[in-house]
């Protein structure tokens, strides 16, 4: 089984965190939906802990102001999510999932040559 993630750059392994919260918190939408307290709880740890993997690969030296700031958006979603759970919040899920899109979009977007550590032409 290979998932692409052993050849996989710096840049797209950061793409396939995002991925894949964005995938665990579609799915936890589906077991609020459904009640399935427990699959949802699941899963929406599931998200938080990869939202916590995203927080502690920032580089805060380097980053400055953007790791700075993406902390505390990381920071922020994970409590959300963790309210969401509490509360079977479909609209809180929403909130983190449009977040999480907002940051992927301007990732997605970062030229080929900046993220294999080229300068631009």
């Amino acid at each position: 089984m290979s998932s692409g993630v052993e050849a996989a750059s710096p840049h797209r392994l950061i793409q396939l965190l995002m991925e894949g919260a964005l995938d665990k918190l579609a799915i936890a939408k589906g077991f609020v939906e459904r009640g399935d307290i427990a699959e949802k709880g699941r899963f929406i740890f599931w998200a938080i802990s990869i939202i916590g993997g995203l927080r502690g690969s920032l580089d805060m030296d380097k980053g400055g102001e953007v790791s700075q700031n993406l902390y505390s958006l990381y920071d922020y979603m994970e409590g959300r999510l963790v309210d969401a759970n509490r509360n079977n919040d479909i609209a809180q899920i929403d909130e983190v999932i449009a977040l999480l899109r907002e940051v992927k979009e301007g990732w997605d977007g970062i030229p080929t040559a900046l993220h294999n550590g080229s300068p631009t032409p």
